[in-house]
């Protein structure tokens, strides 16, 4: 097991990361932008070192930078969090040049599963259903080319891309020529990638994401689905697992499904498997994310699992403890992501408590959110014995839950979790549209 791990990120997740460091009895370095002298990662970790100023560019995305930090802080690893690093292959190659491990998968495994073509292929052949769809784009005369092939409306998507980032729907091809650029660039400014691929847009339907978790010996746990379509343009606002979608005869053969694609392509780690969920019943495979989602809690919560623990000792060679039939899927959780609005200083905080209710987050009283990051303040995470009980606890939780000084969107998530439609379960991805 490793000593000591910097920690290549920012805001709630190196928070997030260094408190299961801390509970494994590993060291931690955090790493900071000028904008982040005084953030509350930088407090928590053992050591800190500055890597750069404020843009991301200069600090969180310098590569160089964060490894001769890792190596003269005497680091073994290297956990990259979510954004930023973290699906970058030419940084996982970079730490293992440098002697370092990338708490993630390693850097073939990315550029495999990053091949979307390829990728479908693979899930495909071990009888996944996948949208109809592409390889990476060059031009917008490849990209105008397939879009007759596949039959508008397309979705482009940015090869790197997480977060919602990077997303443009395209109607027609006079839209597509103009969306082209619009995502190459946004791809290229977030993750230092501006390659795009092309998918058939399935609408309405429903976001499923299945979390699994798998060691060297091949090993693969599948640890259910999450319910990610209460979205604002392609930005998830709030998570349940499990779905109030997924019949549980369709849950068993999906995760069995994934399971057996996960084993075959040789993943290590954790990651997430995307679907889009049709009116029909039928699920189409999007793409695999490797690395930590944002959403994660969700999964803790209702498994009792620590992913966090549980990617840092897969990297170091760990065995799963635990096994299929071990995973228990009883009761509800449920996410609401707190964000800013607009910048501002936090002038005061108070956060809910009682049993099953969790909020990570990096905010203190008295810090400024800076401009130059994400908006995402916090995660409010609950569970419950059922999922009636859940929305109820959210809300509760929700109204107890104060940020003085700050523009949130905690009002509008109270909305949500209390409208009939979602109440009910019977929402999709067309849920935010016009509100």
């Amino acid at each position: 097991m490793f000593s000591k791990i910097l920690i290549a990120n920012r805001g709630e997740i190196a928070v997030r990361i260094i408190r299961a460091c801390k509970e494994m009895g590993i060291a931690t370095v955090a790493v900071c932008s000028q904008a982040d002298r005084e953030a509350l990662h930088t407090a928590l970790a053992d050591e800190c070192c500055c890597v750069g100023g404020p843009a991301p560019a200069d600090s969180y995305l310098n590569q160089e930078r964060i490894v001769s930090a890792a190596l003269a802080m005497g680091a073994q690893a290297i956990h990259p969090g979510y954004g930023f690093l973290s699906e970058n292959p030419g940084f996982a190659d970079l730490c293992r040049k440098n002697g370092l491990v990338f708490i993630g998968p390693s850097p073939e495994s990315m550029l495999q599963l990053g091949d979307k073509a390829l990728l479908k292929e693979t899930m495909s052949a071990a009888g996944l259903p996948v949208i109809p769809g592409t390889g990476v784009l060059r031009t917008v005369s490849d990209a105008l080319a397939a879009a007759e092939t596949i039959g508008y409306p397309v979705m482009l998507k940015a090869r790197a891309g997480g977060g919602g980032r990077g997303i443009r729907l395209a109607q027609s091809p006079e839209e597509l020529t103009a969306a082209f650029p619009l995502a190459v660039a946004e791809g290229e400014a977030a993750f230092g990638d501006g390659a795009v691929y092309m998918e058939k847009y399935v609408h309405p339907a429903r976001h499923i994401e299945v979390q699994i978790l798998a060691d060297e010996a091949g090993q693969v746990v599948c640890l259910g689905e999450r319910d990610c379509s209460v979205q604002r343009r392609h930005q998830k606002l709030i998570e349940e697992s499990p779905s109030p979608a997924v019949h549980p005869v369709q849950r068993a053969r999906l995760m069995s499904l994934v399971s057996q694609a996960v084993e075959e392509v040789g993943y290590v780690g954790v990651g997430t498997l995307e679907f889009l969920l049709d009116q029909q019943g039928n699920f189409w495979f999007m793409e695999m994310n490797v690395r930590l989602q944002v959403e994660h809690g969700v999964t803790e919560m209702l498994t009792n699992i620590d992913l966090v623990k549980w990617q840092i000792r897969t990297a170091a060679g760990v065995p799963l403890n635990f096994a299929q039939e071990d995973v228990r899927l009883a009761g509800a959780a449920l996410e609401c992501r707190i964000n800013a609005l607009a910048p501002g200083k936090l002038e005061m905080l108070h956060v809910p408590g009682g049993p099953f209710v969790r909020f990570d987050t990096y905010l203190v009283q008295g810090v400024t959110v800076s401009p130059y990051y994400d908006s995402l303040l916090g995660k409010l995470v609950v569970y419950a014995g059922t999922r009636e009980e859940a929305v109820r606890k959210m809300k509760a939780a929700l109204c107890e839950l104060v940020m003085e000084g700050l523009e949130t969107n905690i009002e509008e998530q109270l909305d949500i979790v209390s409208s009939q439609e979602f109440m009910s379960g019977a929402y999709d991805l067309t849920f935010m549209e016009g509100r």
